[in-house]
């Protein structure tokens, strides 16, 4: 099972005092927006949850006693050790982003040759690809999880293929099972950008107890960050030493052992860490909250991807709109009543123009043009999320209208 910290509940010092709308009323809120423009908050698609700034200032005053700010301080090995407690894997080391952690997942495994990938998935995925000097083979997406499509990878491998590198879409885990059964067959090495999947938990374990490697992000938009920064879950004690030694410059003191870069995380980035950490059960639930209040205003007039029965993160809230007009339509109705949501992910990847051959991913091609993210993050209150639903009922049912 996966060994979590308890948590004890406590308050966050960004809740809001929650606003009773009565089903269907209009929000005063779009009412202003009427009658006033400009005057509305934005609402944009995230917001960075920040705990009590006395609580980061007590992780702050370990570092200036330590005087250690960086290289493995302790700090740094707290949360690391927290961290793979919380998930029970073997091996997660802290990085100084989600960008290296994949890179260096990449080189710890000496993954070279061809890699099968999403075309679905943020463009970090692919530049990790090909800046360690692997060539991405893409292969389309499942249309229901938007993950990618297990069944479609045999397909794509050949005698260069070295790696298959997928991404846990929203926090959606892949068929792991069956991208296991096929990398175990072919003799490939396994990697899952798990940047949107922090603490979700397949079959009792956490998502990161599958494939040879899992990358994580921590960046500020994440509803676990330490501003900038990331980690690497690995399975093997020897790409585990692989790893420190890429993550440090290849040395131990004096002893020279591979080459390396900087990929540490800082003191001053893991005691946001250790500050935010305590409070994720909070953030992930009422992130929950969030996501019952739109399924109960949208569900009747959007499509979603499909979350498998897993214990899932509430990592986003993406829609489906029928096609790339009718998402275009709504967005700038959105737009108008102060709501920024996102087309993400938008391209799909396997259309960037500097790759060096492209190929047909229609589902992904598909799917980036008609998704949108809307707004989701802790302490949105009752008035916002009604102002984000009313914006997305208003812009299809006008589009509609139209048509």
């Amino acid at each position: 099972m996966i060994a979590y910290q308890k948590e004890e509940p406590r308050r966050s010092p960004m809740k809001k005092d929650m606003v009773e709308q009565q089903p269907g009323s209009p929000s005063p809120e779009v009412a202003t927006a009427t009658n006033i423009p400009g005057m509305l908050s934005p609402i944009h698609v995230t917001r960075t949850f920040l705990p009590p700034r006395e609580e980061y200032l007590h992780w702050l005053d370990k570092a200036y006693s330590s005087h250690v700010l960086t290289n493995n301080g302790p700090i740094h090995r707290e949360l690391e050790e927290t961290l793979r407690q919380r998930f029970d894997v073997p091996h997660l080391r802290l990085m100084a982003n989600g960008t290296l952690a994949l890179q260096l997942a990449i080189r710890a495994l000496g993954i070279t040759g061809k890699v099968i990938t999403t075309p679905f998935s943020y463009v970090a995925t692919t530049s990790a690809i090909l800046w360690e000097g692997c060539e991405p083979v893409f292969v389309d997406i499942d249309p229901k999880t938007c993950c990618i499509d297990a069944n479609l990878i045999e397909a794509a491998i050949t005698p260069d293929t070295t790696a298959i590198l997928a991404t846990h879409v929203y926090g959606i885990p892949c068929d792991v099972e069956a991208i296991g059964a096929i990398a175990k067959k072919h003799g490939l090495k396994v990697i899952y950008d798990a940047a949107h999947a922090f603490d979700v938990t397949y079959k009792g374990k956490s998502i990161l107890a599958w494939g040879d490697a899992s990358t994580l992000s921590f960046h500020a938009t994440k509803l676990f960050h330490t501003v900038e920064g990331g980690a690497v879950v690995l399975h093997d004690e020897g790409h585990d030493r692989e790893l420190r030694l890429l993550r440090s410059f290849g040395h131990i003191g004096d002893d020279h052992f591979s080459l390396g870069m900087n990929a540490k995380m800082s003191e001053m980035h893991a005691a946001m860490g250790m500050a935010v950490l305590p409070y994720v059960s909070e953030i992930v639930a009422d992130r929950h909250r969030c996501m019952q209040s739109y399924g109960e205003a949208l569900a009747d007039h959007i499509e979603r991807p499909r979350v498998p029965e897993v214990g899932y993160n509430a990592a986003y809230y993406p829609i489906i709109l029928r096609d790339a007009e009718q998402r275009e339509h709504v967005q700038q109705v959105l737009v108008q009543k102060g709501v920024h949501a996102r087309r993400y992910f938008y391209p799909a990847l396997n259309t960037l123009p500097y790759l060096k051959t492209q190929v047909s991913c229609p589902i992904a091609e598909n799917l980036a043009d008609r998704m949108l993210c809307l707004p989701l993050y802790h302490g949105m209150d009752s008035l916002e999320l009604k102002r984000v639903s009313d914006g997305v009922l208003e812009g299809i049912i006008a589009f509609t209208a139209q048509k």
